[in-house]
Parts: structure tokens; sequence; C-alpha cells
């Protein structure tokens, strides 16, 4: 049975897509038995685009799962041999409306996307869930499908406040509706080690990390156009656009360290 991760940030552009579909890419490519399924939540549909595929042609996605019931194994499109994706586009951009204006209708508006994903949790290793960079009724429904949670995060001037926010919500919604949910640990994305904020607020994230029990990875994703231009060009993650850089590597060390601590985190529990 899969494990399920969801990718989260209260702060657009700090890489979260980047993250997953490289990340899930990675497993598929290091691990010839592994099946992964990428689930998009975002209306941006940038998980599709990294692809190469278009979010608006697709005639079917997450919003039509969880609003009108379509089944997940329906909607799902293959990306390459074992790692498919579960689309968004647009039309995630009205759920909160389409679904708190009906509460006759949905009357667990926290639990549209559980009992879906857990209907193919079985078809698949790894589950990543991209979010949008919000901490509302999308986040809501993911982190009630979740098993760990990852938080990613860019090193500028208000990331600790960030990463404390996402926290915040985490551990309430552990509290009051999840109590499984657990905070797998906090990635450090674009980082400029050249520029003097950069060097300045890594530290003070993993300070705070440390201090408050929460496990920061030791990798780092370095910021490059290499991963934006593997999706702008070649439509495809850098992992697989240009496996040779040195600074895609940063993807697969991310990788050993996500697993390993899945593991050690379970067995400790």
């Amino acid at each position: 049975m899969a494990i399920v991760y969801a990718v989260s940030a209260n702060k657009g552009g700090v890489g979260k897509t980047s993250f997953v579909t490289n990340i899930a890419t990675a497993i598929v490519t290091k691990q010839p038995k592994a099946r992964v399924l990428i689930i998009d939540t975002d209306p941006q549909g940038n998980a599709s685009m990294a692809f190469g595929k278009v979010p608006a042609h697709f005639e079917e996605t997450i919003y039509d799962v969880l609003v009108d019931g379509v089944s997940m194994e329906a909607v799902k499109v293959p990306l390459m041999d074992r790692l498919d994706l579960v689309p968004a586009n647009k039309d995630m951009a009205t759920l909160v409306f389409d679904v708190l204006a009906d509460v006759e209708t949905y009357r667990r508006p926290l639990y549209l996307l559980k009992g879906p994903l857990d209907a193919i949790r079985d078809q698949y290793d790894f589950i990543f869930i991209d979010t949008p960079p919000d901490m509302g009724l999308i986040a809501g429904n993911v982190f009630a499908a979740a098993d760990r949670v990852i938080i990613p995060f860019e090193p500028e001037t208000f990331a600790v406040a960030g990463i404390i926010q996402v926290i915040e919500v985490v551990e309430d919604f552990q509290q009051k509706h999840r109590p499984e949910l657990v905070i797998d640990g906090i990635v450090a994305m674009k980082v400029d080690s050249r520029t003097i904020l950069h060097s300045e607020m890594l530290p003070k994230a993993r300070k705070y990390c440390l201090e408050h029990g929460l496990h920061m990875y030791e990798t780092v994703i370095s910021k490059s156009i290499r991963f934006a231009n593997a999706t702008a060009y070649e439509g495809q993650p850098a992992v697989l656009a240009d496996p040779g850089n040195h600074l895609v590597k940063s993807y697969y060390d991310i990788l050993e360290e996500v697993l390993t601590h899945g593991k050690t985190a379970q067995s400790v529990g």
C-alpha cells in the first residue's frame, strides 16, 4: 500500500511542483519496480506542464473526482512507465465555492479526497500530492488523505515565519481531524549559497527545526535555471532531461533522505 506524501507550503514559487515531479521521477528511475502516482490539486496544473502536457486539454481532472465522484482510475493519465498523474486545471479554482455553497451534497467537505485516494492506494508504492499555496479547503482535503507532509521553503526573509505557519496549520489539523498525520520534514529549495541572505536564513531555519523537534533534510535543492528550462523547453523534469547534471543529483540525494527518514520514523513510532 502506498505511502502518501503531501507537499505543502503557504507561499507560491517555492518549488513545490519541482520537488514533486523530480522526486517522483527519481523514484521510478532508481527503483525498477516502484509505482508512483502524482496527484495535482493546484488550479495552475503545473505538475502536468512539467511533463509537457497542457492542463486545459484534460476533459476530466481531480476536480471531477472531488465534486462529481468520478474515480481516480478514470481520470489518471500515464506519464511514463510506472508513473501516473491525476491532473488539475483551472476548474479547481472554484472548488471552495462549489462545495461550500452546497452543504447538503457535501456534508463532509474535508473528506472529498480520502475515499477516492484510498480506492487506488494498493496500486502504488508512493503517492505525492502537489498542493496550491494556501491552507484552505483543498489543503484540508489533502491533509485528511495524506500520511506525511513535506514542507518546501525558499530561504528568504520570511522563510522561518512561513514554515511556522504551515506547521501550526498541520498540527492543528492533526489534533482535530487526523492524529496519524506526520510532518516528515522541511526541505530548502532554490538555495543560492552565494547570497548573504540565503547563507543567513538557512542556519536560522535549521536552528528553529532543531529546537522544535522537526526534521530538516540535510540536502538542499540549489537554485538553477536548468530546472525551469527542462520544463519549458523539453517538457520533462530535470531528472529526465539532464540526469548527468550535478545539480540534478541533489534530487537523488533528497530522495534517499526522504525514504530513509520515513523508514526510521516508522520504526521508532
